[in-house]
């Protein structure tokens, strides 16, 4: 009889290759979707590709992550419960869904946000739900909207939304594993695995773009792993929050200081550190590279402290975002000077 880890190893592994297989099939047939359909993100001074660029690639990601991610939640040891499980593929489908649709037309913020609420209510309730009062779904929902949102702020250039994705799932489910929860650390590892297959097709340069379908629905799932972590054991919070910095940092400045500016800051723009980083000079490539420098050298190291030591962990999560709020005013500070000399020449 196969030992318990080894077939937990083993479900975990064949749902994370599912995930794969199913991502990476489904994004070949959305290019040709997306082509016979009009789908086309034109280039445009908002934006930082130059060539006509097909969207909707992300509904591998949602489909793969559906197969791999509810499977391992049911199947694998120290699962958060069928409750739970239910309410995150269900939320799931409704934020895949209205970004699907969006994908195909504009549509309005409201009827978005509408749905992007109802369904984080959900998941949110299900998770209070594991701890002591269910007062936290008020935080929990309010985390769970801006993390949708922000996700789909930072999915500007080629392959670095499912690079951060896969970044997160994957350091997630070590996490997870090390913590005591296979289904977790399967879940995460899905994720990982089904942005994998729709990074081959997105990595500069890209054949085709997530769209709202893939970075909305991913941001919901870094935020539904992220709870489930901290509902599990609430330590885990703080290393599971240094995987988000890159992004959290760069998403969350950028929209305080659009709002301190009076912009319009729901709008479309080129304001993030990432952009500012392409459009003086930097390839998609090399950005991508260096939010990666940035998770595996300073994100790993002090998540993997703030494991080990739970007393320090709050300690090593400001150190982080301080520190990346440093990093960031330092690299807009660059690009400022930069284009400064520029106009001057």
């Amino acid at each position: 009889m196969m030992p318990p880890v080894a077939s937990a190893g083993f479900l975990l592994t064949g749902c994370a290759l599912v995930a794969l297989v199913v991502s990476f099939a489904s994004v070949r047939i959305a290019i040709s979707y997306a082509h016979r359909r009009g789908m086309l993100d034109a280039p445009g001074h908002r934006r930082s590709h130059t060539l006509p660029t097909p969207r909707g690639g992300g509904i591998g990601i949602v489909l793969g992550a559906l197969v791999g991610m509810p499977a391992a939640l049911l199947l694998l040891p120290v699962s958060p419960g069928a409750a739970t499980t239910a309410a995150f593929t269900v939320a799931t489908i409704a934020v895949a869904a209205i970004g699907w649709l969006d994908d195909h037309g504009s549509l309005p913020i409201r009827p978005r946000l509408l749905i992007q609420l109802a369904a984080t209510l959900l998941f949110c309730v299900a998770v209070a739900s594991l701890t002591a009062s269910l007062l936290w779904t008020v935080p929990l929902l309010l985390a769970g909207v801006w993390c949708i949102n922000l996700h789909n702020f930072m999915d500007g250039i080629d392959g670095l939304a499912s690079q951060q994705a896969m970044f997160f799932g994957a350091a997630s489910a070590a996490l997870a594993w090390a913590a005591g929860s296979p289904a977790i650390a399967g879940a995460a590892l899905a994720m990982a695995t089904a942005s994998l297959g729709f990074w081959w097709f997105n990595r500069s340069p890209a054949r085709i773009f997530m769209g709202d379908v893939g970075s909305g629905t991913l941001g919901f799932m870094v935020f539904a792993l992220t709870a489930t972590l901290w509902a599990f054991q609430t330590d885990l919070l703080w290393p599971a929050l240094i995987f988000s910095s890159a992004f959290v940092i760069d998403a969350t400045l950028t929209l305080l200081v659009r709002m301190l500016r009076g912009a319009r800051w729901y709008t479309p723009h080129r304001e993030h550190l990432y952009q500012w980083l392409v459009r003086r000079g930097a390839s998609h490539r090399k950005v991508a590279a260096g939010y990666f420098a940035w998770n595996v050298l300073v994100c790993v190291p002090l998540a993997w402290i703030a494991f080990r030591s739970p007393a320090a962990a709050p300690f090593c999560m400001g150190a982080v975002y301080v520190l990346g709020a440093a990093v960031w005013r330092t690299g807009k500070r660059l690009g400022l000077r930069r284009r400064e000399r520029h106009v001057s020449a």
